[in-house]
């Protein structure tokens, strides 16, 4: 009997694969040293860089150090049931979460399981935590805008889908306000939030949730939470969690938006996570790569490019078999050639689940205002901008309590509609040459017309662009307000006047002239047309307050 050379490698092949398999059961670990949830494994000398082990108890932990006798790792929960000399088992598995809208509405832990006691998630999508952020090809420029509902922000510091833009400044004074009102400000546009609260209380993470629920927020809302008592393990793979849960939606051709509450913590929980593992600490004695955790958690915030191919008519892209695809703005057009060159059965046809965004706005805690600091320089690097917060503005009444000569987003225009554009330019150059002109005159009393007139104007523009908690507006509104700011219709106003003078100018509108509004939201321009009529509008309204005002 001859044996043939193919049926010696099927044999061979076969025998490999059930060895791996047995392998992988039969390979178990014995813990060397355990203590503050990093745990010395000997034994697993198969194990990945990522993968997931079986700790006594049911607790699940990570492998993050691969040495040449041992495996360090994190242990996700409480530690305290484990030993040294307690058997590990590996699972074969890379991280990985559930994903999927059965999470939307949801409050989970840092492993992505449900803690709000509303049941188990039924979802069939799962994703690995740890992925490569999309290459550049995959991308394509952040040009729609991400309201705020925060009118000294979507006026000049605007945001776009796709954009990550750091939240920055020192505690109590608004930065998670302003994460907030963002994520109640979406309501209606689509776009699914995730809030990821690391080393947070309990109880304010619960007031939060409170307040989305109150708002209507929760229902396109998922929590992320690793709380204050939870483990420095869960603290630093909770971010990781939440871009992983937002991603699924970027993926399939949607919007979402991630808030990393904040990515201090985070740091704090790596740093001492990575001295237990014996990292080599680097810069004022923190882990080097910390810088690393942060860019590769950031990085996969985009906004992905549409991906067009030319099918036949009435075909979906389900059935596009071998047809070319073409990436972007300019793959549009090429589809749109390949088209009209085969001919009139064929259109040019887009992928359903692309052109998806994910939106990062990490927030970062100062001490003192020290922007220079480590971590904030760190995250300041790796973003597209920032919103720094101010405590003597904040303490001063100006709430949000943006620094505007500091903040500043490097999409700029390009997130914006155009009526927010046409007027937003002269404000920002408004308020800074009033911060300027404010300094050096409070020592003079002699002051020339033109600077009192720009210090008047300038503590107008203050006054407008302060705004409530939890009270987002529509582009529309902000755009009318801002408009009669800059262009002097509210010179001769009172300061202590122009809360009421804003409500009641939108009332006006509402009643009297809807078709502002309406043509503001559809057309997002100021033209030619329009003008006139807000320009009337707000002249007839001037008239009448000052009269009611008397």
């Amino acid at each position: 009997m001859q044996l043939r050379a193919e049926e010696i490698s099927n044999i061979i092949k076969k025998q490999i694969q059930s060895y791996e398999k047995v392998a992988l059961t039969m390979e178990t670990g014995t813990v060397l040293s355990v203590g503050d949830g990093i745990a010395r494994i000997y034994g697993l000398e198969g194990a990945m860089a990522g993968e997931l082990l079986e700790f006594p108890g049911g607790l699940m932990g990570l492998v993050l150090n691969l040495e040449s006798d041992n495996v360090g790792a994190a242990i996700f929960g409480d530690a305290t049931g484990v030993k040294e000399g307690a058997i590990v088992k590996r699972t074969g598995r890379i991280m990985e979460v559930t994903v999927g809208e059965a999470l939307v509405g949801r409050i989970v832990n840092a492993l992505g399981i449900p803690i709000d006691g509303k049941g188990p998630v039924e979802s069939p999508h799962r994703r690995r935590v740890e992925l490569k952020a999309p290459g550049i090809i995959a991308r394509q420029p952040v040009k729609e805008p991400l309201q705020t509902g925060i009118k000294a922000i979507d006026a000049m510091i605007p945001i776009g889908r796709g954009q990550r833009e750091l939240i920055i400044g020192d505690r109590q004074t608004g930065k998670t306000a302003i994460a907030l009102d963002t994520i109640i400000n979406q309501k209606g546009k689509g776009v699914f939030c995730f809030y990821v609260a690391i080393g947070q209380k309990q109880s304010t993470v619960a007031a939060v949730v409170d307040k989305l629920t109150q708002h209507g927020a929760m229902e396109y809302t998922t929590v992320i939470m690793a709380g204050a008592s939870d483990s420095a393990p869960l603290q630093f793979i909770a971010p990781y969690t939440g871009v992983t849960l937002a991603e699924y939606f970027r993926d399939t051709g949607r919007h979402a938006l991630v808030v990393y509450d904040d990515l201090s913590k985070q740091a704090v929980a790596y740093r001492q996570l990575s001295l237990l593992l014996r990292r080599p600490p680097g810069r004022e004695a923190y882990p080097g790569d910390v810088f690393y955790v942060h860019s590769r958690l950031l990085e996969r915030a985009a906004k992905l490019a549409e991906e067009w191919a030319a099918l036949p008519k009435g075909s979906t892209w389900e059935n596009k078999g071998t047809a070319k695809v073409h990436a972007g703005e300019e793959g549009k057009h090429k589809a749109e050639a390949e088209a009209k060159e085969k001919g009139d059965g064929f259109e040019a046809v887009r992928n359903p689940h692309s052109g998806g965004s994910l939106t990062a706005l990490p927030i970062i805690e100062t001490q003192g205002g020290d922007v220079s600091a480590y971590i904030p320089t760190n995250v300041i690097s790796i973003t597209d901008g920032q919103i720094f917060l101010e405590t003597d503005l904040f303490f001063s009444g100006v709430r949000p309590a943006i620094n505007v000569g500091i903040s500043v987003s490097r999409v700029g225009g390009s997130a914006q509609i155009k009526a927010m554009k046409g007027i937003a330019g002269t404000l920002k150059l408004d308020l800074a040459q009033y911060r300027e002109k404010a300094a050096f005159s409070q020592f003079a009393s002699d002051l020339d017309k033109v600077t009192r007139d720009m210090l008047e104007r300038g503590s107008r523009l203050v006054e407008i662009l302060k705004q409530g908690q939890y009270v987002p507006l529509p582009v529309e509104k902000q755009v009318v307000i801002i408009y009669a700011a800059t262009k002097g219709y509210v010179d001769a106003i009172p300061t202590a006047q122009l809360h009421k003078y804003e409500m009641d100018l939108y009332s006006f509108l509402d009643g009297k002239h809807p078709d502002i509004f309406e043509t503001l939201r559809t057309k997002k321009a100021i033209d030619k047309d329009l003008e006139p009529k807000l320009k009337s509008a707000l002249e007839a309204f001037g008239k009448t307050f000052g009269n009611g005002s008397n």
